[in-house]
């Protein structure tokens, strides 16, 4: 996958736990989970902006282009 999710990183250094996240975000446990371990296909831009909202950050932060291999060729 090209995009890399960096939410984990941004949690671990706001020392926030993904069930204090989930509350403050209002999205379930499960869905964030599935968002922080890369699990997802999509995330819409309400959520990435409530994310952004609840951890003072940028979608920058959170959110990392790595071009594949294959692309490059």
């Amino acid at each position: 996958m090209s995009i890399i999710l960096r939410l984990d990183r941004v949690m671990a250094d706001r020392k926030m736990s993904l069930n204090e996240l989930a509350e403050k975000v209002g999205i379930s446990n499960v869905n964030l989970s599935n968002l922080k371990t890369g699990k997802v296909k999509a995330i819409r831009f309400s959520t990435l902006e409530a994310i952004c909202d609840v951890l003072d950050c940028q979608p920058g932060d959170i959110l990392e282009y790595s071009r594949d291999k294959e692309d490059t060729q």
